[in-house]
This record gives C-alpha cells, structure tokens and sequence, in this order.
C-alpha cells in the first residue's frame, strides 16, 4: 500500500511539473451563446478565414465568428408537398477548395454554394447516407429545381471510381479519409472490428463484399471505438469509447488514463504536440504527447458546458475548442506568458503594421482598435491612441502621399487620421456596415482613397483636402462593377500605376481593371480562395508574360498570371496569406498562417519550376501581415500573436517593443543572433524528433506499399470518405475521382 502511495504521488508531481512548464490551460468559463431552440447541431467545420460553419438536424446553416457572434442563419432544405415527410441532416462537410457545402440526409447527397447557400446538385436514391465526396460530375437532370443523378447512374460515369465494402458488424461511429495516408479509417461499437484502416483502393461489386486482410488492418478494442484520430506527421493514431480509456498506437504503453466517462472526440494537434478529448459528461482534457500525462481538465462546473454534446471541432489556427451542447461554446487556450523572456507589441492581436517614410515611424492596429506609433530607428514607443469601445476593430491600414493614416474597419467605415496626435480627421462610410478587408491610396488624375471588403463593391472616396465635412460617401460604383463585378466578399486589393487594379475574392476570382474607364480589362479564376494579390513587373517575368504579371495567393498555393493573354503559367503549392515585394521587383516575400516568411529571387524564375527561394525563417507563431522597407533593407512584419517585429532581409532578429532601445543601423544592437523565444520553443519550429521517424506497426498498416523513395511529400489527390447513418450500418463506400 505505501508503494503505490509513493508511486501515485510521483505520478501526480510528474503531471505537476509538465503542467507548471507547458502552462497551457483554456479560458474558462467558456465563451458560450445561446442557440434558442432544441434541434441538435450535427457538425462543425471552419473555413480557412476563420469562420465557423455549423449545421443543425433541420438543415439550419450557421455561419459565426471565431468569438460566436452569429453572421448568417438560412434554413435550405426548401419544404415540399404538405403530405411529404420532412428531411432531416445527418451530417455535413466543407469542400473549401471548390467553395461548396454538402449535406447527407434522406438517401441524398446535395451540395450547396459555400458563399451564398444555394443548391449546386444532389445525388439520390442512395443506401446509406454519405459525409464528405469531392468531385463528380457529367450532366445532371433537375429534380424540383436542383440539378440531381442516381446514384447509381453517377457510379458508371468514367470520371468516378466507386468502392463499396463491408467492413463492421455494428454501427459505424466514426470516419474520415486522411489524405496524407491514402488511407480510409473508419470506428464502430463492434469489438472484433473497432477500428479498420483501409488502404488499397479494389473494384468491388455493387453488393458488399469482406475485404481480403492484406487490404485493411483491423484493431480489436474492448467495448469498440467511438472517437479516434490520425497524425501522419506523429505516425500516430489515438482512439477511445465506451472504455473511459485513450489509446495511442504508436507505442507500448500509450495507455491515457482520467475520463470518468465515455470518450465522444478526439484531435491531435501535432503542432503543439498535445490530444485533445471530450467526454459525454462535458469534461475537456488536454493531454501531452511525449510526456503522456494530463496538462489541463475542463469539467462542467468549471467550463459552464451543459446537456448532451452533439459536436465538437479543434480549431489549430485558432486554438480553439468549438462545442455544440446546450449552447454553442468556446474554448480557447491561454496565451502562455513567459515571463520577461516574451516581448508582445500589444495586448491583443495585431492586426496589421505600415512604415510611414515621410516620418519614419511605424504605425500598428489591433483588434480592440489601438493604434501604436513606434520609432523606427530605435524601436520606442512614441505614441498611442483609440482601444475606446465607439471604435471598431481595425481590419487594414495604408497611407495617403501627406503621410496620413487611413484604417479599414469590421464596422464597414474607413477612417483618416493625424497618427501623431490622435486626431480623426474623417470617417468614409458607405450606408451599410459591411467589414472592409483592404483598402489603398491612389494617384490617378487624382487623389482616391479605394477599399474593398464584405458589401462585395469597390469604394471609391475621393480625396478632397478642403473639404470640411466630417463624414464623406463614396462615388457612385462603376457599372461594370455593378453588373458584372465580384458575387463573393472582396479581400484584397493592388494597384498597378498608372491605370490597372486588381481586387481577389473569397470565392476564387481575380478581376483586373483599368481605373481611368471602371471597366474589366480581364478575369481569372484559380479555384482557391484569394488571400493577397502583387503586381511585378520583373524582367525575368516580362520574357515570359510580354508585360506585367500578376500574382496571386490562396489556400493551396501561388499562381502567376499573363496580363496580355489573360492565361495562367505558373502554379505552386504554397499556403500563403500574405505577399510583398523589393522596389525593383527582384524579391517576393510570402508570408504563412503560421509565421514562416519566404524570399524568392524572381530574376532566377522559370516557368513550370519551383519558384527559386533564397531563404526563409520563422518569424511568428501565427498569421502574420508584412512590409519591405526598401530603403534600410529591413522587414517589417506583425502578427495576431500580438507582435511588431524588425528583420533583416536575410531573417536576421531586430525586434520591436523591447525595454533597450537599438539602432536599425547598427547590427551589434539587434536581438540578432537571438531568436523570439515563443518562436524558438514552438513545436513547428523544431525538427521532427528521432522518436516519431520510427518505422511503427501503425505506419506500416496505414501505408504498406509506400517505398523509400515514396517517402517525401505524397501527391495531392482528389478523394471522399463517407460515414455511416445508423440506417445502414455495416457498410463503408468509397467514392472517388
């Protein structure tokens, strides 16, 4: 008795001590809103600008805020016949890539517009209800006013290879299809077949047949599966059920220990190196991975989450636990403070910075709408003003040529400002409150300051100095605008003196137009959401384009575009949020979601070749907002991590905000060799460790015919996986492009 005293004391100092020195820990109580009705919400999924989708069992579409303010609601299944029984949902995914919405329900897969929530088509007269698909289709025939196919009229389409199997002797609980393993992963109650990972891809009849054992690799766990979760950077698969128990198959004794109820979900953030888990008596543990012990527990009383959970989401970009329960809750971890070693710029996320040479300072805006004026040869603060509650969030920022500051709003107002006094010298507005994403000054036979954003048209105000009036409206739009502009919310805006102009939507399409005449000069469409847009005007481009190119940014990757032949000639697989550029257009800066900046040199750019990088660093934990300061060779960058940051053009540290003032010209004075220390601790700043490279029983089963030389980046593919209604509950199928 007294050694198992002293072994669980030793146990209980060891999670001590882990939780002492990752100090990770949600907010609590949540952050919750009331629904205002008793229908259960089926799923949760975010997009890639952070908005949060949720579905309820009558098909009511949610869209909110990170912080659960509701933006959008619409009911879409449309009522039919009085005598015809209601629909209701099952379960629904995002397809961001396509901008679509798709939604399982009565022996039906549709599929709606992400943007606007319209019917795109449906699938019908299916056995089992579907979650995720991604790609179809020939011709469709309308059925009550939504293109629809059979299902089996879809299978013998030669673009579409259909899988069907059977798999578990139960309902099935839980599936997903992860790309990076090529692998269908699928959970039931069954114990003699809990969970089935499901790797080679074999034509089947249409009736079920049992797989042969060298196709699946199948675990037996005592009381079944109802949550699991893969890690292909971890080769890590966690599960847990009706057992209480987390299971972690990657190692001998990944056995997690501390639910007093079934486990409902399950997530693995690799990044941070943790599991996230939901038990249905609304307890929420984060759980470390190399240590294998409790950090953090979340019960009811503590998080105010009550009633039966219906859906859980973890957000890694926002690092955030979204829960669907009596209300819709929040999660979010602390911000961990690391004493003196961490320097923040702000008390809140920053949400962009400029460089104003006319005076040399730096200007940064937050979230809570301050504005911090900083020094920019010594890194001081020099002055400070807004954060009142009559003032937005500041969503954007740019510069008018009298060196004043103009800032783009969540209340759909932009704003000139005196930045170094304070002083507001006009609000720019249209009637309705609609975010702005981006704004700009420009010079063409005038003055105009333009901004684009949620109202989906571009504002133009003209800049009139002698004008007294306080609140200014925007010109009438242009009538190509009008009638042939933008259908989704505009985020950003670039400008290619003297006339051309550039505007990006959430929805994919690039317009370019001449801003002497308002009209379109040519379109493009890249399929992905537009984060950032660049002109270049590099030589090396020129010999390929004939003029200037245009690049763009989004979720998947960059494109570069021919001005002259409207046409496409270039395309690489990079995430990136954010672009700037050298004055000569010799250096493109990209910048990620997660604070990585990459520098390309474009004089050694090649069609069809990856785009020649110099260097890259970290230089945030998060998503980050950049300005070349040509004139110094020096970077500017701040991110919602709450930091102003200085760098060298090879990624050298400067800093911004510290106590000890430096001088951007003398490099003896940087942070340099140094690194920012949340930055040098974070998990995807590290070098996969030895532990996780280890050739494991799991990476085996998830990937057996993948060789040596497979080993790198697997391509990208088009797949789905779907889940089970408990409808037909013993078969998987599998449909594929």
């Amino acid at each position: 008795g007294q050694f198992c005293t002293h072994m669980l004391q030793e146990h209980k100092e060891k999670e001590e001590n882990a939780r002492r020195r990752k100090q990770v820990a949600f907010t609590l109580p949540a952050a919750m809103k009331a629904l205002g009705h008793g229908i259960p919400i089926i799923n949760i999924h975010s997009t890639h600008d952070a908005t949060i989708v949720t579905v309820r069992e009558d098909a009511a579409v949610c869209f909110w805020s990170p912080e659960l303010k509701p933006q959008k609601t619409k009911h879409i299944f449309n009522e039919g016949p009085a005598n015809r029984k209601s629909k209701w949902a099952s379960d629904f995914t995002l397809m961001a890539e396509y901008n679509k919405l798709m939604i399982g329900t009565d022996r039906e897969i549709q599929l709606y517009e992400l943007s606007t929530l319209e019917p795109y088509c449906q699938i019908s007269a299916l056995d089992t209800v579907p979650l995720t698909l991604n790609y179809l289709w020939n011709k469709l025939t309308k059925a009550e006013n939504i293109p629809s196919i059979a299902i089996d009229n879809a299978v013998v389409s030669p673009n579409v290879t259909f899988v069907r199997w059977k798999v578990h002797n139960d309902w099935v609980t839980q599936a997903k299809y992860f790309q990076s393993f090529q692998a269908v992963v699928s959970s039931s109650n069954d114990e003699s077949s809990s969970l089935v990972i499901k790797t080679k891809k074999v034509q089947l009849s249409w009736t079920p047949q049992v797989r042969a054992s060298c196709d699946q690799t199948v675990f037996s766990i005592y009381k079944g599966v109802k949550a699991f979760d893969l890690c292909a950077k971890r080769s890590l698969l966690v599960t847990g059920g009706m057992d209480r128990l987390i299971r972690m198959w990657n190692k001998p004794t990944g056995v997690l220990k501390g639910h007093s109820a079934p486990i409902i979900y399950l997530c693995i953030s690799s990044e941070d190196s943790q599991i996230f888990s939901v038990s249905i008596d609304s307890t929420v543990k984060i759980w470390d991975l190399q240590d294998q012990c409790c950090l953090f527990t979340a019960d009811p009383k503590a998080s105010g989450i009550h009633g039966d959970i219906s859906a859980c989401s973890y957000s890694s970009a926002m690092k955030s636990l979204f829960i669907a329960a009596d209300c819709m809750a929040v999660l979010s971890l602390k911000i961990p403070q690391f004493c003196s070693r961490l320097t923040v710029s702000h008390n809140e996320p920053v949400m962009c910075c400029g460089y104003s040479e006319e005076f040399r300072q730096v200007v940064s805006c937050t979230e809570g709408s301050v504005v911090k004026v900083w020094d920019f040869d010594s890194g001081c603060q020099v002055f400070e003003f807004g954060g009142t509650p009559d003032l937005s969030a500041v969503t954007c920022m740019a510069f008018d040529l009298r060196g004043r500051l103009i800032t783009g709003g969540r209340d759909g107002c932009l704003k000139i400002w005196n930045f170094n006094n304070g002083q507001c010298l006009k609000t720019l507005k249209r009637g309705e409150c609609h975010e702005v994403c981006d704004c700009i000054f420009l010079k063409v036979h005038r003055n105009y300051v333009m901004s684009v954003g949620r109202d989906r048209k571009i504002d133009i105000y003209t800049d009139i100095p002698e004008d007294l009036h306080h609140v200014q409206r925007p010109k009438p739009s242009w009538q190509d605008d009008l009638k042939n502009g933008h259908n989704e919310d505009i985020l950003c805006v670039a400008q290619c003196p003297p006339t051309l102009l550039a505007t990006g939507s959430y929805d994919g399409e690039i317009i370019v137009w001449n801003v002497v005449s308002g009209r379109i000069q040519c379109r493009f469409v890249p399929d992905t959401s537009v984060q950032s847009i660049i002109f270049l005007k590099n030589l090396q481009l020129q010999q390929f384009s004939s003029a200037t190119a245009l690049l763009s940014s989004g979720t998947t990757c960059i494109n570069i575009w021919n001005m002259l032949s409207g046409g496409k000639f270039s395309r690489f697989q990079q995430k990136i949020t954010k672009l700037a550029k050298t004055d000569k257009d010799t250096l493109l800066y990209a910048a990620d979601q997660i604070g990585y900046i990459y520098v390309y040199n474009m004089n050694k750019f090649a069609p069809e070749q990856k785009l020649p990088r110099e260097t890259f660093w970290r230089a945030h934990t998060s998503r980050v907002s950049l300005q070349i300061v040509d004139n110094d060779q020096v970077v500017l960058t701040s991110s919602t991590d709450y930091t102003v940051r200085l760098w060298s053009t090879r990624g050298e540290f400067i800093t911004f905000g510290q106590s000890e003032s430096w001088s951007i010209h003398i490099s003896s004075s940087w942070m340099h060799p140094a690194v920012p220390y949340e930055v040098l601790i974070h998990p995807l700043s590290m070098p996969d460790h030895e532990i996780w490279n280890v050739n494991t029983h799991l990476s085996d089963a998830v990937n057996p015919d993948k060789t040596e030389a497979d080993s790198g980046e697997l391509k990208s593919e088009t797949h789905s996986n779907l889940s089970l209604a408990p409808t037909s509950v013993r078969d998987v199928d599998i449909e594929e492009d």
